[in-house]
């Protein structure tokens, strides 16, 4: 495995691809890129986070920033920071759902957003071409640390006009959480108590970082959190990944919701709050278009990548937007995912509805989606995807981000990867063999 470098920052295995110097050296360009200016600097709760922290804030002082820590607090958390401080970016030292032993540094600008393309490629060349310098020693960046960051960030929720704490808290709801010994072990209480939420159960609650299991929140991780929603009796389950952005829901009945089931339920409740059409990316489920209709509204889709759907939303005026994988983004608190006021959402829905979790997920039509994938190996990908792109030209194919194709019972999405030397085919149908059979009519074509 080799360290990796992309628009968004840089990832890898602690101490084998993502080393001391590597994340000085990549600190140093982004400091640099800011002109030497204000940063946030917060991390998840990883064993090597520390280091990190350490490594990247005396970088970040070395090069005349001025550094203010918010320490162990969700992704949310310090995109919110970037805002209440007017900062020049933000570093988040997070792998997000990578194995314990990965470690990141995800960047944001300015404007509490992920880098876009043309942002990261500068970032990528100042580091490469060493472009950056050192400040004397009377010209060193300053710390500071701000403790009440979560304490802002669950306030800034309660303050939307369409969130009642009274309401929720009238109804005693009961929560399970199962936020995988990360961030979420913080940020989920704090909300949900100030919420009103009183009766709370909770496993893989150490932050020590050592995940109680794959802390990417897909099913066949997720047994443990469906049989104590079940066994306590619990009104919603709620899932993480390390550094809470992206959240997945456990019905009253113990049946996992579907992370893609996370955004259409956001897009459901603030669809039914205010006007205007929402939007999300290429590989999410149908059911947000359901969704949308439902309330008269169009659902734009764009390319794969957060910042790809955030550029979208602000394209379209959208008044919700997300990804499928349990990405929440609410632009009246910030352009960015956050689990936090995804649970704040989800409960006052409940709440005005009066309806259980169990009963609400089953007014969603469902959908099964595949993944899959075609070896490149001496194949041009390019090829595959113009051939595609022929072949179903009758179906008109979005092709905003590799070729998908829309059929009737469901659709199909092949797109290159960034990392491997593969196509990666999403789909989706009706049912698990429609989805399945969909795709394979599709990667037979393009390969015949």
């Amino acid at each position: 495995m080799s360290l990796m470098i992309s628009v968004s920052g840089i990832r890898g295995i602690f101490g084998t691809d993502l080393t001391p110097e590597n994340l000085s050296r990549f600190t140093a360009a982004f400091g640099n890129w800011t002109g030497n200016g204000k940063v946030i600097v917060g991390r998840d709760t990883r064993v090597t986070g520390q280091i990190c922290e350490d490594i990247v804030s005396a970088t970040l002082q070395s090069v005349g920033c001025e550094v203010v820590k918010v320490g162990v607090v969700p992704t949310p958390t310090v995109a919110m920071s970037v805002l209440k401080h007017n900062t020049d970016g933000a570093i988040i030292i997070s792998a997000s759902h990578n194995p314990a032993d990965w470690n990141a540094l995800k960047l944001l600008n300015g404007k509490s957003e992920f880098l876009d393309a043309e942002q990261g490629k500068e970032i990528i060349r100042i580091s490469e071409e060493k472009l950056y310098s050192y400040a004397s020693y009377d010209d060193i960046g300053t710390v500071t640390t701000d403790t009440d960051a979560l304490d802002q960030h669950v306030q800034s929720i309660l303050d939307l006009p369409y969130i009642d704490p009274e309401l929720i808290a009238s109804k005693n709801f009961s929560v399970g959480i199962d936020p995988v010994n990360g961030t979420g072990a913080i940020g989920i209480p704090a909300i949900l108590k100030a919420l009103g939420v009183e009766i709370i159960h909770m496993i893989n609650e150490e932050t020590n970082g050592r995940f109680a299991h794959n802390p990417e929140p897909l099913p066949e991780h997720l047994q443990d959190v469906c049989d104590l929603v079940k066994n306590k009796n619990c009104d919603l389950g709620v899932v993480t990944d390390p550094d809470a952005d992206r959240l997945a829901l456990v019905t009253n009945t113990g049946k996992l919701f579907g992370e893609e089931y996370t955004q259409a339920t956001a897009f459901d409740f603030m669809l039914g709050k205010k006007n205007g059409p929402c939007a999300t990316n290429l590989s999410s489920s149908r059911v947000a278009e359901d969704v949308a209709q439902k309330h008269d509204q169009q659902c734009y889709r764009s390319a794969v990548g957060e910042i790809n759907v955030v550029k979208k939303m602000q394209e379209v005026g959208a008044v919700i937007g997300g990804e499928g994988n349990g990405g929440v983004i609410n632009p009246d608190l910030h352009y960015g995912r956050d689990a936090l006021v995804g649970v704040a959402m989800v409960l006052q829905l409940l709440a005005e509805r009066d309806i259980t979790s169990d009963d609400y997920r089953n007014t969603l039509p469902d959908y099964s989606m595949r993944k899959s994938k075609i070896q490149l190996a001496d194949v041009d990908g390019n090829a595959i995807l113009e051939k595609a792109k022929s072949i179903y030209s009758d179906y008109e194919p979005d092709t905003t981000d590799g070729v998908k194709i829309d059929f009737k019972d469901g659709w199909v999405h092949l797109r290159k990867s960034n990392t491997e030397p593969i196509i990666r085919v999403y789909s989706e149908g009706i049912t698990a063999e429609k989805a399945k059979s969909l795709a394979e009519q599709v990667v037979d074509k393009v390969q015949a």
